[in-house]
């Protein structure tokens, strides 16, 4: 498996362009390392964005997200690294990753992060997820 790295992801041409449309995904496999424990984190990813000109291709999403089970980072700052990739490479016009990581030490943890085009304002913006302590709730 490659080390983490935004050259295993690929994109398609938008099949639509014409139109706006939500591509909504939920990644519940997402693992990393604590940088401070060394143990594994646990989340679930969710992906909502609203593409320009490119679309993320589903399986190299996948390889991607598989390959920082043995970094170390905050869940702060590998949340903000996948949105700064998929964002730089598909140049979406409004992008948010919502990571939902699981109870460590009593405290469940979520990150939010948005990237939106220069100028882009959603006319209906998609709310974010209810907090839950339920690994598939959206």
């Amino acid at each position: 498996m490659p080390k983490y790295t935004n050259d295993l992801l690929e994109t398609f041409p938008n099949p639509a362009p014409e139109n706006d449309f939500w591509i909504r995904m939920q990644i519940p496999e997402f693992t990393c390392l604590c940088p401070k424990t060394g143990q594994p984190d646990f989340a679930t990813l969710y992906l909502d964005y609203l593409p320009d000109k490119k679309c993320v291709e589903l399986k190299s999403l996948k390889l991607y997200t598989v390959s920082f089970r043995d970094k170390g980072a905050f869940h702060e700052a590998i949340t903000n690294e996948i949105l700064n990739d998929l964002a730089k490479l598909t140049k979406p016009k409004f992008m948010r990753l919502t990571a939902r990581f699981y109870v460590r030490g009593g405290i469940f943890t979520t990150v939010v992060v948005e990237h939106k085009k220069k100028g882009f304002k959603p006319e209906n913006p998609i709310q974010l997820p209810e907090f839950s302590n339920e690994r598939s709730t959206y």
